[in-house]
């Protein structure tokens, strides 16, 4: 039986980030919950020899970190495009976080933006670490390795070819970075954040 469920986005149409784009990357979100669902009925059906399948099922479980994580990344991200592009809250909790951590809201925009060009496939996060009161940036190798642990993401920005291949080269995913924030909902991000604390 299936656990996971494919979520449903009410994404308008973006600046710089095409509908095309949207819609094959909403498909290889389908994908990856298509494959947790598999992984997690397959290691159920293995389970029941787990001495004889247990190589199986441990590749099995290695993988499903992968499929899940990339449907819950895909999740936060595609979130963040709903309803439309807004502006951060000044004065809000979110706000008073970022500068108190890096100074000025362009200051902490800036790192987030140079994170996400680290060479490779992967995302840029935003984190609270409630425990030390703190926001954290953080590159996600893949969907799943280097993901601090215990922190849900604020932010998620895809930077696989997949998130921008329709409207960038590879060599020009710096425009797609850019637009990516043009198009930011911060309410669903102060939102994660507010749930968080």
């Amino acid at each position: 039986m299936d656990k996971f469920i494919a979520k449903t986005f009410e994404i308008p149409e973006l600046a710089g980030i095409s509908k095309k784009n949207i819609e094959e990357h909403l498909k290889l979100y389908a994908g990856y919950v298509k494959f947790a669902n598999y992984a997690q009925n397959k290691i159920a059906e293995l389970s029941k020899d787990s001495e004889k399948n247990a190589y199986e099922i441990g590749e099995l479980s290695r993988r499903f970190a992968f499929e899940y994580d990339g449907m819950r990344n895909h999740e936060i991200y595609f979130s963040q495009f709903q309803n439309g592009s807004t502006t951060l809250t000044t004065g809000g909790l979110l706000s008073k976080a970022i500068i108190q951590e890096y100074g000025s809201f362009d200051n902490f925009i800036s790192r987030m933006k140079n994170l996400a060009m680290t060479r490779g496939i992967g995302w840029a996060m935003l984190y609270y670490d409630k425990e030390a009161n703190s926001i954290l940036t953080q590159w996600v190798d893949e969907q799943h390795l280097g993901h601090l642990q215990g922190l849900k993401p604020i932010i998620a920005i895809d930077m696989w070819e997949h998130a921008y291949v329709y409207d960038y080269a590879t060599s020009e995913k710096k425009k797609y970075v850019e637009a990516f924030f043009v198009n930011l909902n911060w309410n669903v991000v102060e939102e994660n954040f507010k749930s968080l604390l």
